[in-house]
């Protein structure tokens, strides 16, 4: 039979504490204007966040190794799949949007 850690209330209100931190720190980045920063700041503030959700309230940090891998793979897809939506995203060539002349052929804008 498995045993199951018992987790102080204490730990999670400061876990709480910290969630509601990162929100407050979300919303003030996104009233910044830190040009091409804003994004990787809230990103980082979100995966901050999500990894306390794990290890807390999934209890991750007190699981098994197998846990440990599963949540650890999660994690690697995750960036995997970023990174690759970021070099979809950073290949573009940004000309801007092609506009529609209902006279002619489809122009550059």
């Amino acid at each position: 039979m498995a045993q199951h850690a018992v987790v102080p209330v204490r730990t999670y209100l400061l876990v709480f504490a910290a969630l509601i931190l990162g929100t407050a720190l979300t919303v003030a980045a996104a009233y910044a204007d830190l040009g091409p920063l804003n994004t990787p700041l809230g990103l980082g503030i979100a995966l901050t966040k999500a990894t306390l959700v794990v290890l807390f309230f999934m209890h991750v940090r007190y699981g098994s190794r197998l846990v440990w891998l599963f949540a650890s793979g999660g994690f690697l897809w995750l960036g995997l799949l970023l990174a690759l939506t970021f070099t979809d995203y950073l290949s573009r060539g940004w000309l801007g949007q092609p506009t529609v002349d209902f006279l002619g052929p489809v122009t550059g804008g």
